[in-house]
Parts: C-alpha cells; sequence; structure tokens
C-alpha cells in the first residue's frame, strides 16, 4: 500500500502565496514521477505541474512562471511553490505519485481558496 499525505492548503487572499507538500509513505520501490493536479466545482481534474526522479518538470501553461514543484527524493517528497495567487487557482489540490511500473497513486486533496 501507498499513502500520500497533502499539506499547506488554505485560504489566502489573490497574490499571495502558498506552498504544498505531499509526503509519500508505504511500499514504494521506485518513483518515476510525482505531480500535482487540480479541480475545481463543476470542472474536470487537470493537470498543475509534474516532476520526473531525474528533475525534468511539466507545467500547466495557467501556471507557468508563478508556481514551482520541486521534490526531496529522499524523503519521497513533493513541493509545490504558489505564487501571484488568483481566484482562477482555486481548486482542490491532488497530490499523485507514478511509480516505475506506471501506477498511479492519489492524495486525498487539500483545498485551496484565493479569496478577498
Amino acid at each position: 500500500q501507498v499513502q500520500l499525505v497533502e499539506s499547506g492548503g488554505g485560504l489566502v487572499q489573490p497574490g499571495g502565496s502558498l506552498r504544498l507538500s505531499c509526503a509519500a509513505s508505504g511500499s514504494i520501490f521506485s518513483i518515476y514521477a510525482m505531480g500535482w493536479y487540480r479541480q475545481a466545482p463543476g470542472k474536470q481534474r487537470e493537470l498543475v505541474a509534474t516532476i520526473t526522479s531525474g528533475g525534468t518538470t511539466n507545467y500547466a501553461d495557467s501556471v507557468k512562471g508563478r508556481f514551482t514543484i520541486s521534490r526531496d527524493n529522499a524523503k519521497k517528497t513533493v513541493f509545490l511553490q504558489m505564487n501571484s495567487l488568483k481566484t482562477e487557482d482555486t481548486a482542490v489540490y491532488y497530490c499523485k505519485l507514478t511509480s516505475d511500473h506506471m501506477r498511479d497513486y492519489w492524495g486525498q486533496g487539500t483545498q485551496v481558496t484565493v479569496s478577498s
């Protein structure tokens, strides 16, 4: 079993910052990639950012230049630094881990609300 625990969500004003963390535990032998996805009310879940074990990153166009994904391989933790937040960033943010066997595991989600 693999568990992903997210933290760091909350309420922030437009223009503010938040840092999300996701720690993986359990029977993980090798990780291919970790990433963040989000789902706003009434919308489909969408990719925010991903990072491979080698450090290659990928970002949604809507967050490029504002969000930064990073990871601590030793601690099996991925981070998402979110700056210059906008109201349209409001969503539940989910962490995903993809193993070397290309199996996906999801966290329970953390709410991010950007509002004045």
